[in-house]
């Protein structure tokens, strides 16, 4: 019997959102006085240049929803808002020593958990906190997630005031059913309500975040989720295959059974659905995942060859520093990656002993960096190129051979010294990166580490 594409590729994969991807990082090899010497490095270089990228991650959230993957604690205690607030200004201070000059903010991302989690007043302290250290550049995009159960208008309007112009709203899907097996009760109303205060404060970004591949969820859910949303009329939509990791985050994502989730080409019709309802609404697809009016930027960074990607995800600015501050969180000095300890009393602790709270992390080599640039153009503007000689490497004879398959699947072109993804290739982008994966290639797992491509 003929296998479907999706079939034949729906394989555990790395998101690529970094190469190497975190499994196959050298933590051996790797100190933190080689992430702050990295760090300072490549600071030097970029700073007055493009300013740098600020990651803040706020774990805390009311109750767990099970289809969610981040690092979180779960409380409903708000006391523990200062506390974390005072670590993270402690952090970014630490880093603000280390580097010969005021760091230009070009980007800021406040993820989570639940960044609504936070208090206006408690938001407003943390951000003009980072400010006092601080240089804002002139063409930032600041951003944040909001939970529309507890987005109100003041957090809106006083982090609009602060520079904010991006919201995204995690969503997901919209079908009761679907909503009880991922504990994340939220109605369309309470969606409907904050992004009418955004568009109304005057916010020229607002995001959607939905998924497909949810329990229980039907083609029917994906086009009532899809219609809602255009009703709307988001600027921009993450539109996420689910991420079945219960290996990884253990009691988190067992809400509900294996059996009770779509799969292979019935997972992919979800995905198809919403592609093209949103196609027939002005969306178009960006990278993997992601869709945009033509307006947003996200969209006119792609269309201008400008998109990046990083642990952030998609973005329209460019950086070569992006600094992670919080518990868990992951920097990036273009040379180097370093992650904080996902253990939040070791992350008070390392910082009160006035430590950088970094854990791990590795020290890219030059085949590192080759690779990554290919990877970060396959995923951003679905091309690669080798014709420079600067992005050859040895082993390159030997990923075009595995790629052949790939493209006798029509899935890829294959030119002199060029990759280009077709439009059928778009859901296997994933799969086309794992051919120039070579820590992959070299150490095939042996466990789970990574969910399904497709």
């Amino acid at each position: 019997m003929k296998i479907s594409l999706t079939q034949k590729y729906n394989v555990p994969g790395p998101r690529y959102t970094s190469y190497p991807t975190v499994p196959y990082w050298n933590e051996v090899d790797f100190t933190t006085e080689k992430w702050i010497t990295s760090l300072q490095k490549s600071f030097s270089e970029s700073n007055s240049k493009n300013g740098i990228s600020l990651y803040i991650h706020l774990p805390f959230c009311e109750s767990m929803c099970t289809f969610c993957g981040c690092n979180k604690r779960i409380t409903k205690n708000h006391s523990v808002e200062e506390t974390y607030i005072k670590a993270l200004l402690k952090e970014w201070s630490l880093y603000c020593k280390l580097l010969p000059e005021k760091p230009v903010i070009k980007e800021i991302h406040l993820g989570g958990g639940t960044p609504t989690f936070f208090s206006t007043k408690n938001l407003e302290s943390l951000i003009n906190g980072i400010f006092s250290y601080a240089v804002i550049a002139k063409d930032h995009e600041f951003s944040f997630e909001g939970h529309p159960n507890n987005t109100t208008y003041e957090q809106l309007k006083k982090l609009y005031d602060l520079g904010f112009r991006r919201v995204s709203f995690g969503v997901q899907d919209y079908a009761p059913k679907v909503q009880k097996a991922i504990n994340r009760i939220q109605s369309f109303h309470n969606v409907a309500k904050v992004t009418f205060w955004a568009k109304e404060i005057g916010y020229t970004s607002i995001g959607h975040d939905i998924i497909f591949g949810l329990p229980f969820q039907t083609i029917e859910d994906v086009i009532d989720t899809v219609e809602k949303t255009n009703s709307l009329k988001p600027d921009r939509l993450a539109f996420y295959s689910y991420a079945h990791v219960p290996w990884i985050k253990g009691n988190g994502q067992r809400g509900f059974n294996d059996e009770n989730l779509p799969k292979d080409a019935e997972k992919r019709r979800l995905y198809e659905t919403g592609k093209q309802l949103l196609s027939q609404n002005g969306y178009n697809e960006i990278g993997m995942d992601h869709f945009a009016l033509t307006a947003d930027s996200l969209y006119k960074a792609a269309h201008n060859g400008n998109l990046h990607r990083n642990f952030m995800g998609y973005s329209a600015s460019k950086t070569q520093v992006m600094i992670g501050l919080g518990v868990s969180s992951i920097s990036d000095s273009w040379y180097s990656f370093a992650q904080n300890t996902k253990n939040l009393e070791d992350y008070y602790q390392l910082l009160e002993w006035d430590k950088l709270p970094v854990v791990k992390g590795h020290i890219l080599n030059d085949e590192d960096l080759i690779i990554r640039k290919h990877i970060l153009n396959l995923t951003c503007e679905l091309q690669t190129s080798w014709n420079e000689n600067s992005l050859y490497f040895k082993e390159l004879p030997t990923v075009l051979e595995d790629l052949k398959e790939i493209e006798n699947d029509k899935l890829i072109v294959v030119e002199e010294g060029k990759i280009m993804i077709t439009e059928a290739g778009r859901p296997f982008v994933r799969n086309i990166c794992m051919a120039f994966d070579l820590h992959l290639k070299r150490k095939s797992p042996e466990t789970n580490l990574f969910s399904m491509t497709v």
